[in-house]
């Protein structure tokens, strides 16, 4: 069923081949400053893993992968919802030194994935992964990094409107960091949702902090797979999107679990079964690099820089014939 919202006199501001063109200057333009900024190295990535490995990212744990066997391996291959696992056993197995780190071009499909202006069934965004010490398992090094990615954002922004004057959206540059717990105790009658979208309204940039874990309330604010980000050191960076009127989460990252915290938290999802699986036992045995990584989506990116109204615009997906009716009649024009 179409959750299509169509913004009160919209248009878009870049013709076809011009919405290419600013499409290719983000993508190139924005990996360059991330790995610059961070001091990241691009390696290549799988499109699919095992089954067994257990690399797969399991997202809320709801989702189902898209799985193929593959004969002549004897395996059950999987294609990948995110590198969240991949990424840290790749620093490892690649000898990266504290302070430096990878990224890569990651495409997914997410097959249970709701359709509306900002989702699709095809995922498409830059992983990144790089190696810290115990002593950067802080949150305020967690902001610190966001706040980089943030500038990195925003330059990139600035850049694209002088290639494309037809462009007008403005990003703001100071970041607000806040906590779910915050969130809940400010808005106690909102949903987790509705929180974001007021706390962004009124800070217009935000990095939304401790996903994961039960509130106060006894409710989680959102779903986060137990076994990559620690729970206490994660988080969201998002942006007030006034085309769309709402909280539009570019980013989500955080300080990866060391053995610790993914004890505590496959006990309290329920997830015990996963100790056995190698990438889990290595980590429970401390032969990982410790890490902080995540994903930066990059048709949410270009969505927010170009002030598109749908994630149609500039990626090319399946979308159900309502949605293609409703935007056609809008003007709205899918790739």
């Amino acid at each position: 069923m179409s959750k299509l919202f169509i913004p009160d006199n919209y248009k878009s501001a870049l013709d076809l081949y011009r919405t290419q063109r600013a499409i290719s200057f983000i993508k190139q333009n924005f990996q360059e400053s991330l790995a610059r900024e961070l001091n990241l190295k691009r390696v290549s990535a799988p499109l699919f893993v095992t089954e067994a490995s257990g690399l797969n990212d399991n997202l809320s744990g709801t989702e189902r992968p898209v799985s193929f066997d593959i004969p002549d391996a004897g395996e059950i291959g999987q294609v990948v919802h995110s590198l969240a696992k991949w990424k840290r056993l790749a620093l490892k197995e690649y000898g990266f030194y504290v302070g430096y780190g990878l990224y890569t071009d990651m495409n997914a499909i997410r097959r249970d994935e709701e359709l509306d202006n900002i989702h699709s069934i095809y995922v498409d965004q830059w992983d990144w992964e790089k190696v810290i010490t115990r002593e950067d398992r802080t949150l305020d090094y967690l902001i610190s990094v966001s706040e980089t990615i943030v500038n990195c954002i925003c330059d990139v922004c600035d850049a694209l409107h002088r290639e494309f004057p037809e462009l007008d959206v403005k990003l703001e540059r100071r970041m607000a960091a806040v906590t779910t717990q915050q969130l809940e105790d400010m808005y106690p009658s909102l949903t987790p949702k509705e929180r974001e979208d007021a706390f962004l309204k009124e800070h217009k940039t935000a990095l939304i902090m401790q996903i994961g874990g039960k509130l106060k309330s006894g409710k989680a604010h959102d779903g986060r797979a137990p076994d990559y980000d620690d729970w206490a050191l994660n988080g969201d960076i998002m942006f007030y999107n006034d085309v769309l009127g709402r909280a539009f989460e570019i980013s989500s990252m955080g300080i990866r679990v060391d053995e610790e915290s993914l004890d505590r938290q496959l006990t309290e999802r329920g997830c015990d079964d996963r100790r056995a699986l190698p990438f889990h036992k290595m980590l429970l045995n401390g032969e990982l690099p410790l890490t902080i990584g995540g994903g930066i989506g990059q048709s949410r990116l270009c969505m927010l820089m170009m002030g598109t109204a749908h994630i149609g615009e500039v990626q090319s997906s399946i979308w159900d014939e309502e949605t293609k009716r409703g935007c056609r009649e809008a003007g709205i024009r899918l790739l």
